[in-house]
């Protein structure tokens, strides 16, 4: 079995038909529910590989949901899952937190697929919400920097992104700071979090440029 997974979607048929594909694919659906509030509540204990959440659910939404599972765990992997292909949504989303964004009408075993890739820690898009992604990345990149002050970063959050840009693994890391690996990905989740990057390529780049490979 792989997993667990939790899914928290507003209409029954797609609860049910998410939790369907999932199941047959060899996931451990742990849980497959309704409500945002619910999920808050739920999702953390579960400890899930992925959690697939619907962008309008009928208490909270859906990117409020994101933003209360990542502050509760940042270690939690958000795959979006919504009727709606609207560039703000999608970006909404992944300025939440989410680290991939599906569109409703995506076949189940492209579904299954993104799973998988959500849990491996990569981002993943429908076609056509990649290129909206990939349209406002070009956009931004056009515009000139305007300077800013580093968003502050724990004396351990920087040395494990000093770390990170010497190139050195979860692995090594954990063992050379006397901590376990989960605790330095929560060290990483909460960085990228705080730096507005969306997964570890970005902060590695990120780190490299300011110049933390060099610290001593």
């Amino acid at each position: 079995m792989l997993g667990p997974l939790v899914g928290v979607l507003d209409h029954p048929i797609w609860r049910e038909a998410v939790a369907r594909d999932l199941t047959e694919a060899g996931y451990d659906v742990t849980a497959v529910i309704g409500e945002g509030a619910q999920a808050i509540r739920v999702a953390p204990a579960a400890r899930p590989d992925v959690v697939v959440l619907d962008l309008q659910l009928p208490d909270l939404p859906g990117v409020e949901v994101v933003r209360q599972l990542i502050a509760i765990d940042p270690a939690i992997r958000v795959l979006m899952l919504s009727a709606s292909a609207d560039q703000q949504d999608v970006l909404d989303a992944l300025k939440a937190g989410a680290l991939g964004y599906l569109v409703k009408s995506t076949k189940p075993a492209d579904l299954v697929k993104a799973v998988a890739g959500t849990a491996a820690g990569e981002p993943v898009f429908t076609v056509g919400t990649a290129g909206l992604v990939l349209g406002e990345y070009r956009r931004l990149a056009a515009v000139p920097a305007k300077p800013a002050d580093t968003p502050s970063l724990t004396a351990r959050e920087t040395e494990v992104l000093r770390l990170v840009a010497m190139g050195h693994s979860y692995k090594q890391i954990a063992e050379r700071l006397v901590v376990s690996h989960r605790t330095v990905q929560n060290h990483v989740q909460n960085s990228l979090g705080k730096l507005h990057l969306h997964d570890r390529v970005e902060l590695t780049r990120y780190a490299i440029e300011q110049g933390f490979a060099q610290d001593t």
